[in-house]
């Protein structure tokens, strides 16, 4: 019933996504480890990978004159 009605979604998909999300907006790994219960940062790091536009968007805040290749 959850799958059909998420249009397929799983919990842990939805917990993937809201950990990546969160991480892509800053968050810091000891927040993301407090909200997920994860207790080692290896254990994170497979819910939490940014997007390459997160990363493109986040390295264009600290450097506003980088050049796009």
């Amino acid at each position: 019933m959850f799958k059909k009605t998420t249009g397929g979604w799983t919990l842990h998909q939805l917990r993937h996504s809201r950990l990546t999300h969160l991480g892509e907006d800053g968050w810091s790994s000891a927040m993301l480890m407090a909200l997920s219960g994860h207790t080692d940062l290896r254990s994170l790091g497979i819910y939490a990978n940014p997007s390459t536009e997160a990363v493109a968007a986040a390295l264009a805040d600290h450097d506003p004159g980088r050049r796009r290749r």
